[in-house]
Parts: C-alpha cells; sequence; structure tokens
C-alpha cells in the first residue's frame, strides 16, 4: 500500500466528525457519587474563523479532558461561544463600510439584527471546525437571544447537557 505524501483532511474529517456526532460518543449522564470533571471552552471571539492560537488551547484542553475520561470521570466538555460582543460588531462595522454604510445609517434595530446575522453565520462555523478537528465536546445549545429569550433555530434540536 502507498501512503499518500500529502495529507488531505478534507477527504477525511467531514465523515469522522459527522460519525463521532452522529454516534453521540460524547454524551454525558448525571450520576449521583460518582466522580466528574467539566470544562467550558472560553468563547473565541466570532470573527470569522478559529486560528491556531484557538486550536493550541483546544488541543491542551482536549488531551486533559480525554486523560480524565480514561481515569473513569463522567466527563463534559462544553463548547463556549461568543455572545456578539466587541469582536463581532467590529466585523459587522467594516463589513458594513465595505457597502459604504455605518451602523449610524442602519439604526440601531437594523444593525443589531446585522450583528445577530454575523454571529449566526460565523458561530455555526466555529462550532463545526471544533467537531472538524476532533474536539471531544459535547454539542448542546443552551444559547439563549439576551432581548428576546430565543433559542436559536439550530440550537432547538440538541437535548441539554447535564
Amino acid at each position: 500500500m502507498e501512503i499518500d505524501k500529502v495529507y488531505e483532511p478534507q477527504r477525511f474529517e467531514p465523515h469522522w466528525a459527522a460519525w463521532w456526532v452522529e454516534s453521540n460518543l460524547f454524551h454525558v449522564e448525571a450520576h449521583p457519587g460518582e466522580p466528574y470533571f467539566s470544562l467550558v471552552i472560553p468563547p473565541p471571539n466570532v470573527t470569522g474563523a478559529l486560528h491556531m492560537g484557538h486550536m493550541f488551547e483546544h488541543s491542551i484542553i482536549d488531551a486533559q479532558v480525554r486523560w480524565r475520561r480514561m481515569l473513569g470521570a463522567n466527563t463534559l466538555w462544553l463548547p463556549g461561544t461568543d455572545h456578539a460582543g466587541i469582536s463581532t460588531q467590529i466585523m459587522v462595522e467594516k463589513q458594513l463600510a465595505e457597502e459604504g454604510l455605518t451602523k449610524h445609517d442602519l439604526g440601531r434595530e437594523k444593525f443589531e439584527a446585522r450583528v445577530w446575522e454575523w454571529k449566526e453565520k460565523y458561530g455555526g462555523r466555529i462550532v463545526e471546525q471544533m467537531k472538524r478537528a476532533g474536539d471531544s465536546l459535547r454539542l448542546v445549545a443552551r444559547e439563549v437571544h439576551p432581548r428576546s429569550g430565543a433559542v436559536p433555530r439550530r440550537a432547538r434540536s440538541f437535548r441539554a447537557a447535564v
């Protein structure tokens, strides 16, 4: 068998990432009295994509989480996501500038809607990148819009974590 000279992750990662999620490998249930370990990833800013610094951090966290699982602890690794913070606002303002607009041209409500659109688009991309990288996350959605209390559409199908 000949080994390819160049690794092409796009050939393998989507399949395995989907299989890990579909197989519910990282599901956690509460068992009172048993050892447990939980950790929440500090939320990356929703600026479009994870960078090497995020992936370095995730590698260290993943090693710790997998070690705790091997020790027999009921382990929950929950991904944090940005909540349309200041870095997201800056990205949306840059996008508006490319369109020849400012946030003042839109007004508060329309600008806020654009920020949430950005967060919905790129926040989901970041979670997909975490899955493809092999992060052994418990993927749930507990995101709630801070004003309306609504749970995003993509989140409604996930079961809540323990």
